[in-house]
C-alpha cells in the first residue's frame, strides 16, 4: 500500500506561481510512476506531468514550458512547480502512483484556482 498527501494549492492571480507537494509513505520502493493530474469542474481527469523511473519526465501539451515535476527521494516527495498560470489551469489536483503490476494510488486532491 502506498499513502499520498497532497499540499499547496491554492488560489492564484492569473501569471503567477504555486508549487504542489506529495508526499508519499507505505510500500513507495516499489513505485515506478509519479504523476500529477488535474480535474476541472465538468470535465474528465487528465494526467498533466509525470516522472518515470529511469526514464525523466513528461508533460501535457498545455502545460509544457510552465509547468515542471520534480523528484526528491531522501524526502518521498514529488513536487509540481506550476509557472505562468492560467484561468484554465483551474481544477483539483491529484497526485498519482503507480506500481507494478499495476496498482494505482491517488491522494486527495488540492484544489488550485487561477482567477483576477
Amino acid at each position: 500500500q502506498v499513502q499520498l498527501v497532497e499540499s499547496g494549492g491554492g488560489l492564484v492571480q492569473p501569471g503567477g506561481s504555486l508549487r504542489l507537494s506529495c508526499a508519499a509513505s507505505g510500500s513507495i520502493n516499489s513505485i515506478n510512476v509519479m504523476a500529477w493530474y488535474r480535474q476541472a469542474p465538468g470535465m474528465q481527469r487528465e494526467r498533466v506531468a509525470a516522472i518515470v523511473s529511469g526514464s525523466g519526465a513528461n508533460y501535457a501539451d498545455s502545460v509544457k514550458g510552465r509547468f515542471t515535476i520534480s523528484r526528491d527521494n531522501a524526502k518521498n516527495t514529488v513536487y509540481l512547480q506550476m509557472n505562468s498560470l492560467k484561468p484554465e489551469d483551474t481544477g483539483v489536483y491529484y497526485c498519482n502512483a503507480v506500481a507494478p503490476p499495476g496498482y494505482r494510488y491517488w491522494g486527495q486532491g488540492t484544489q488550485v484556482t487561477v482567477s483576477s
